[in-house]
C-alpha cells in the first residue's frame, strides 16, 4: 500500500525543522568536538526540558491561530504565509543564540604567550584556562613573586620565566607533576626547594643566572631530567649522587666555583654535551674516560696543568676545548679521538705538539694560538680534513714541509711569531683563501703561494720584505696588507729584476718594509712637518718611477749643508752657540731615494 504524502509546509516549519533536529543531535552526542557547545544553562537537564515545552507550547498557539488542521496541525506546523508563525520563529532563533556568552567560546586555551609585556604581576584571565593550558611562556618581565593562585596550573608541561626579578620559587612548584620544561635562567632565586623532586616529569630545567649555592640533595630524583643548565650561580660544589640523573644527556656548569668533580659523575652514560668552562678545577678525574657517549666537552678557563690520559677513550668525542687553561704538553693518547673536529688548545703553555695529533682525520679546526710552540710536527699534514689552523702568537721558526698536503686548508694564521722563512711546499694549500703572517721575520715570499688560486686576502704587514714575487699577479686578491698604517687593502705595483737572483719582482710605494721603530715625541713634530708639505703639491709628482718602487724614508740637508758636508768641517769653535745648527735641522727636507717627497701616501 503506497505511504501518504507528507504535506507541504512553509519555510519557517523547515528552518523549525532543522533546529530541532540539531537539538536532538546536541543531546544525543553531547559536545562532542566537531559541535558547538551549548550554553550553561541550556546544557541542564532541567532548564532543556523547560525549553522544551516552551517551544511544545507555541507551536501548538500558533498551529490554532493559523487555523491548521489534518497532520500539519497534529506536528504543530503553521500553514505559509503566516504573519504570526514568522514572528515566532524569528524570536525562537534569536532566543537560542542570543544566550550563549561569547567568552566561553575560548575556554580551552593550550598555549599562552605573554613575553616581552612589561607585566608586573600574573594576569588573571591566565587562570580562567586552568584545566587545559599547557604551554606559559612569561619570559622578559617584571615580575617578583608568584602567587599561590599559580600553582593551581597544574596542567602545565611548560613554564618560561626567565629574565625576570622572581626572588623566591615557593614549595608549591611541585603541583606542577606534568612539567616538562622549566626555565627559571636570570633571576633573583637564592635556593630551588626540595619539593621540587616532586615534578617527576621534569626532562629540561634552566637555573643559570640565579645567585644559588647549591642545588637541592633531592634534586637527583628527577631521573627523567635530559637537559640542565646551572650556568652562572656561584655553584661551588655538586650533589654527590649527581650520577643518579643516568638519563642526563646534557649538562652545562659554566661560570661557576667548582674545584673538583664527584665521582658519581661519570656514571652519567648517556652525557653527550658536558660544559665546565670558567671554573677553577685543577685536575680531572681518570674515570673521565668512562663517558663514552660524550660528544662535546669544553674545559676552557680553569686550572688544569695536564690532561689524563684516558680521554683517549672518548671515541665519539666531536669538539675538545681546553683554551685558557695551564696545560705543558698534551697526551700522546689523544690520537684515540678519531671522530674529533674541533680542538682548541689556545692560551696554554704548550711547547710540543706531540705526533699523534696525525691521526685526527676528521680534524677540521685546529687553534694553538698563544702557546710557546718552536715548530710543529710533520704529522700535521696527515689532518687532511684541516680547514682553519691558527698559530698566533708562537715562537715557531718555520712551518712545516707537510703543510703542502692540507688541501682542504683555507684559513691560516700565523701571525706574530719568529717565522724567517716559508716552505715552498704552501702552494701546495689549493683551498688557502686568507693568509695572515703579520709581524714575523720574513725577507721574501716563496712565488709558490701564488699556486693558491683561491687566495684573496694576503696580509704580510710587519716583516722585512724588499719585493714580492711577479707572480702574485696571477692571483684575485681582494686585500694585499704591506704596512699597519695601510689605508687601502690593494696598491699599485712596478715591475723590477732582482739583481741578486735575476727573477722579476713586484715594488711598490710600501716596500722594502723595515723594521718598525718606537715613535718618539721629538718626531712628532716632524711627521707634523710631513704633512703639511705634502699637501700643497701636485698629482704628477707621483708619476716617477722611483717613487713608487721604494719607501726608505730618510732625511737629508738641504743644498748649504751638502756643501759643507763636501767642503770639510765648519770651521766654527765649539763652544759656539747651537743656533745654525738648529736652523738647519728645521730646513730638513723628506725625500725618497734622492729626490724631493712632495706627496705622502702612508698617511
Amino acid at each position: 500500500m503506497p505511504s501518504a504524502r507528507r504535506p507541504r509546509v512553509g519555510s519557517g516549519a523547515r528552518r523549525r525543522g532543522r533546529w530541532e533536529g540539531t537539538l536532538r543531535l546536541w543531546r544525543r552526542r553531547g559536545t562532542r568536538r566537531g559541535f558547538p557547545r551549548l550554553p550553561q544553562n541550556v546544557r541542564n537537564r532541567g532548564a532543556l526540558a523547560r525549553r522544551e515545552r516552551a517551544w511544545g507550547q507555541q507551536r501548538v498557539r500558533s498551529g490554532r491561530r493559523a487555523g491548521s488542521s489534518g497532520a500539519a496541525g497534529r506536528s504543530g506546523l503553521r500553514a505559509p504565509g503566516s504573519a504570526a508563525r514568522r514572528d515566532t520563529t524569528l524570536v525562537l532563533e534569536a532566543a537560542m543564540f542570543h544566550c550563549i556568552p561569547l567568552w566561553r567560546c575560548n575556554r580551552h586555551v593550550e598555549a599562552i604567550d605573554k613575553r616581552h609585556c612589561s607585566l608586573v604581576y600574573v594576569p588573571e584571565e591566565i587562570y580562567r584556562y586552568a584545566r587545559s593550558l599547557e604551554e606559559l611562556l612569561l619570559d622578559a618581565n617584571q615580575l617578583r613573586e608568584l602567587p599561590e593562585q599559580f600553582f593551581q596550573l597544574v596542567k602545565l608541561r611548560k613554564l618560561g620565566l626567565s629574565d625576570n626579578e622572581i626572588q623566591r620559587l615557593p614549595p608549591e612548584i611541585a603541583n606542577f607533576m606534568q612539567l616538562v620544561e622549566l626555565d627559571v635562567s636570570r633571576n633573583d632565586i637564592p635556593e630551588i626547594p626540595e619539593s621540587i623532586s616532586f615534578c617527576k616529569a621534569l626532562q629540561v630545567a634552566d637555573f643559570s643566572g640565579n645567585p644559588l649555592t647549591r642545588l637541592p640533595e633531592s634534586f637527583p630524583e628527577l631521573q627523567n631530567l635530559t637537559c640542565l643548565s646551572v650556568n652562572d650561580i656561584s655553584l661551588q660544589s655538586l650533589p654527590e649522587n649527581i650520577g643518579n640523573l643516568y638519563n642526563l644527556a646534557s649538562l652545562e656548569l659554566r661560570e661557576n666555583l667548582l674545584t673538583y668533580l664527584p665521582d658519581s659523575l661519570t656514571q652519567l652514560r648517556r652525557l653527550e654535551e658536558l660544559d665546565l668552562g670558567n671554573n677553577e678545577i685543577y685536575s680531572l678525574p681518570e674515570s673521565i674516560g668512562a663517558l663514552l657517549h660524550l660528544k662535546d666537552l669544553w674545559l676552557d678557563g680553569n686550572q688544569l696543568s695536564e690532561l689524563p690520559q684516558e680521554i683517549g677513550n672518548l671515541r665519539n668525542l666531536l669538539c675538545l676545548d681546553v683554551s685558557e687553561n695551564r696545560l705543558e704538553r698534551l697526551p700522546e693518547e689523544i690520537s684515540g679521538l678519531i671522530s674529533l673536529t674541533d680542538l682548541v688548545v689556545s692560551q696554554n703553555l704548550l711547547e710540543t705538539v706531540p705526533d699523534g695529533i696525525g691521526k685526527l682525520k676528521k680534524l677540521s679546526i685546529l687553534k694553538l694560538d698563544q702557546n710557546r710552540l718552536t715548530q710543529l710536527p710533520e704529522a700535521i699534514g696527515d689532518c687532511e680534513n684541516l680547514t682553519e689552523l691558527v698559530l698566533t702568537e708562537n715562537r715557531l721558526l718555520t712551518l712545516p714541509t707537510s703543510i703542502g698536503k692540507l688541501k682542504k686548508l683555507n684559513n691560516l694564521n700565523a701571525d706574530r711569531n719568529k717565522l724567517v722563512s716559508l716552505p715552498k711546499e704552501i702552494g701546495g694549500c689549493c683551498s688557502l683563501t686568507v693568509f695572515c703572517i703579520r709581524d714575523n721575520r720574513l725577507t721574501r715570499i716563496p712565488s709558490e703561494v701564488s699556486q693558491a688560486m683561491e687566495l684573496h686576502v694576503l696580509d704580510v704587514a710587519g716583516n722585512r720584505l724588499h719585493h714580492l714575487p711577479l707572480s702574485l699577479t696571477t692571483l684575485k686578491l681582494k686585500a694585499l696588507w704591506l704596512s699597519d698604517n695601510q689605508s687601502q687593502p690593494l696598491l699599485t705595483f712596478q715591475t723590477d729584476v732582482d739583481h741578486t737572483t735575476g727573477e722579476k719582482i713586484l715594488t711598490c710605494v710600501l716596500l722594502p718594509q723595515m723594521p718598525s721603530e718606537p715613535i718618539c715625541q721629538e718626531s712628532l713634530p716632524r711627521c707634523g712637518a710631513m704633512e703639511s708639505l705634502v699637501n700643497d703639491v701636485s698629482e704628477e709628482a707621483w708619476d716617477d718611477h722611483s717613487v713608487h718602487r721604494v719607501s726608505a724614508i730618510r732625511f737629508l740637508e738641504d743644498e748649504k749643508d751638502e756643501e759643507e758636508n763636501q767642503t770639510g768641517p765648519s770651521s766654527k769653535p765649539e763652544g759656539a752657540p747651537g743656533k745654525e745648527t738648529n736652523a738647519r735641522d728645521s730646513r730638513k727636507k723628506w725625500t725618497i731615494s734622492g729626490k724631493s717627497l712632495f706627496k705622502n701616501r702612508l698617511f
